[in-house]
């Protein structure tokens, strides 16, 4: 059963059990996302890889984070930075190009274990200063991290980690970091996506299964953005950090 897993419509309709396993890792992953603006396609494919080819895991949840970007983007759109992603943006871009080449030409295995050990020192660097703590930086910064993200995301499919401490030394409130982290988010999924479809990755089965998980997204978000208006902001910060963790642990593994 678990070499014929696929994330197809096909299959999916066949295996309500598959659908409903699915189903639940999509709900979570959703729910973190909803609560603290990111960590959906980490836990995603991260767990969905133990059942699904990586082939098919990634192209679908690339469409559920843009979906997850374009809802929580609009519902927060009045909360956006725009003065942030004025340098995030183009930074991403100019990385994403850098990452493709980067991936081409290296062993990605020892990128992947840079990135884990950055991310981890961020997070103990952030705990002995205290998030609240944390010296602002000023906006430019916002161009060098942005090409960051933009490599990690070409070489490990989301570039959050980066951005995630540009924006919390930013010292955005909550709402605000979750809100400009979606405009960058969805610049990053589009990119994504038109490579996918340019590369075949993503065929029609795997669209009409990605149609088949939308409730559970539309359902973790919901249910996430009750427990984000409800913490309170050292809460939300420890929340991002504790995620932050876990992805620097990933990446070392």
């Amino acid at each position: 059963m678990i070499m014929q897993a696929s994330l197809s419509y096909a299959i999916l309709i066949q295996n309500p059990l598959l659908w409903a396993i699915a189903g639940g890792i999509i709900l979570v992953a959703f729910y973190v996302r909803a609560v603290i603006g990111f960590g959906s396609g980490l836990i995603s494919v991260a767990l969905l890889t133990l059942i699904f080819p990586i082939k098919e895991v990634v192209p679908v949840v690339l469409l559920l984070d843009l979906l997850g970007s374009v809802l929580l983007g609009a519902y927060d759109f009045r909360e956006m930075r725009w003065p942030e992603l004025r340098w995030l943006i183009p930074g991403s871009v100019i990385g994403l190009a850098i990452g493709s080449f980067i991936l081409a030409d290296t062993n990605a295995q020892n990128l992947t274990r840079f990135l884990g050990v950055f991310i981890l020192a961020y997070v103990v660097y952030a705990l002995a200063m205290k998030p609240e703590r944390l010296p602002r930086v000023a906006l430019p910064w916002g161009m060098p991290l942005g090409i960051f993200g933009g490599v990690v995301g070409s070489l490990y499919g989301g570039g959050g980690p980066p951005i995630v401490a540009y924006l919390q030394m930013r010292h955005l409130d909550k709402r605000a970091f979750r809100a400009t982290f979606q405009g960058i988010a969805l610049t990053d999924n589009i990119l994504r996506a038109v490579m996918y479809i340019a590369l075949a990755l993503l065929t029609w089965q795997l669209t009409v299964g990605f149609l088949l998980l939308i409730p559970p997204v539309l359902l973790g978000l919901w249910a996430g953005n009750h427990l984000h208006m409800r913490i309170n902001q050292r809460a939300f910060l420890m929340g991002t950090l504790a995620v932050l963790a876990v992805v620097g642990l990933k990446y070392l593994i």
